[in-house]
């Protein structure tokens, strides 16, 4: 595992070579938030990370319904029984198992892999405009239909999750990296990811954190040209 820091945000990298995850412990000064819990098998990383900053954690937050995101959820409360685990509503329902589509939805199969063992059902279901703690949701659904992302209001830094990928070159979900193909195969409508995407531009933020791929500093020019690449291939 690597940790990096940006501020209140470490990055923690599983895998980093060969198919990098990446969950998110942001410091929220006497508390932690947990981004997202990787795979199954890094549960002890993450809970020796959070304990090796001696702050409790009071927040979990799951930027989508995909196992390599909440892998290691059941582990993670199960040690932290206190803390309150949110994702949106819309992906509370494929991690309970229904993978219908809404009627005002786009008609593309939901894509990537749900597990059917997670124990851990949320306990808030996040909408557009919530905030936990200093992070405020933005809906960004594309990879699927309720991914979110979550500015930090102090410092308009960005996790989004899988809306964009920085491993094998940045780019929107949905669009193929020879380098790193994975989220492009899991991803769920590439029109909606684009609109995600050009949404995250508009908040203009000072860090992008994603699921894959080393966070960016200034990422508005780097944003810009994933956005051009995705709109291209969809030409």
């Amino acid at each position: 595992m690597q940790m990096t820091k940006k501020g209140p945000v470490y990055q923690l990298t599983f895998m980093p070579r060969f198919f990098p995850v990446n969950c998110y412990i942001v410091d929220e000064e006497t508390e932690l938030t947990l981004v997202d819990a990787a795979l199954g098998f890094n549960a002890k990383q993450i809970l020796l990370s959070i304990k090796v900053m001696k702050k409790p954690l009071t927040q979990i937050i799951i930027t989508h319904a995909h196992g390599d995101h909440i892998g290691a959820l059941d582990a993670v409360k199960r040690e932290w029984p206190d803390a309150v685990v949110s994702m949106s509503r819309r992906d509370a329902r494929l991690l309970a198992g229904d993978t219908n589509l809404l009627p005002d939805e786009p008609d593309s199969p939901i894509k990537g892999g749900v597990p059917k063992n997670v124990q851990t059902q949320p306990d808030r279901l996040l909408e557009e405009g919530d905030r936990v703690g200093s992070l405020k949701v933005v809906s960004t659904p594309g990879h699927t239909p309720g991914s979110i992302s979550l500015l930090d209001t102090r410092n308009q830094f960005l996790i989004a999750g899988d809306a964009l990928q920085t491993r094998g070159g940045i780019a929107v979900s949905g669009t193929f990296k020879a380098l790193f193909p994975f989220p492009a195969f899991a991803t769920w409508n590439k029109q909606e990811a684009l609109k995600s995407a050009q949404k995250i531009r508009q908040l203009n933020p000072q860090l992008l954190a994603v699921g894959h791929g080393r966070m960016i500093s200034k990422p508005l020019d780097a944003i810009d040209l994933a956005i051009f690449e995705s709109k291209k291939n969809l030409q």
